[in-house]
């Protein structure tokens, strides 16, 4: 079975982690919030936006992250609008269950990427995740509603926030619903960059943040 289930999202200064609408992915508030990660070589080659690309702290954590994740868990939410962004080969590249009311067969595509649609819910998507990844970890990568789920649901081990400088105002926050009665957080690092700040945490399920 997998190791540890974790999530990894860039976040506003203000607590969003998306727009309201899928229709402003790619806007002008979206790229200032992402624009750490798409500045570094190994995201560029993974999405094959092109060479070049910094390398460096950012780069090595953007690989780690991409290494350590043997299958990913997502909503539907984020896989429709990453269904009409990804390219032909998407930068998983491992399975993801994709947590859904919608039945449809398996999504086979090049790279090493399938798509399993889960129609049971979290704990069956993220039970069939630890399966598929072996000795590697699971990653909730999306978006906000499926990792609360997943939080209140006990199942996430840890967690990186890139807050990068930026306000959204309006937005998907990422912690609404959070059932912060059993929810128990842990800081364990801290780090700055030119573009963002890393906080790293462990959850304690069962024990509220004091």
């Amino acid at each position: 079975m997998a190791g540890t289930v974790f999530f990894s999202v860039s976040m506003s200064l203000d607590g969003y982690i998306a727009p309201a609408s899928a229709d402003e992915l790619m806007g002008r508030q979206w790229m200032q919030l992402q624009q750490w990660v798409f500045r570094q070589k190994h995201f560029r080659e993974n999405l094959q936006l092109g060479t070049g690309g910094e390398e460096g702290p950012d780069n090595d954590l953007v690989r780690a992250t991409f290494e350590r994740t043997g299958a990913s868990v997502m909503g539907r939410r984020m896989f429709d609008a990453g269904e009409a962004m990804w390219p032909e080969e998407p930068p998983f590249h491992t399975p993801v269950f994709v947590v859904t009311h919608a039945p449809r067969e398996p999504w086979v595509r090049a790279g090493g990427t399938t798509f399993f649609f889960v129609t049971d819910g979290i704990e069956s998507a993220v039970e069939q995740a630890r399966a598929a990844a072996d000795a590697r970890d699971v990653r909730i990568a999306g978006g906000a509603d499926t990792i609360v789920q997943a939080l209140n649901a006990g199942f996430v081990d840890e967690f990186h926030l890139a807050v990068s400088p930026v306000l959204f105002g309006t937005g998907v926050r990422l912690f609404d619903r959070i059932d912060a009665a059993r929810i128990g957080i842990e800081q364990v690092s801290a780090e700055s960059s030119p573009l963002t700040t890393h906080l790293r945490y462990r959850v304690r399920v069962g024990e509220p943040t004091r």
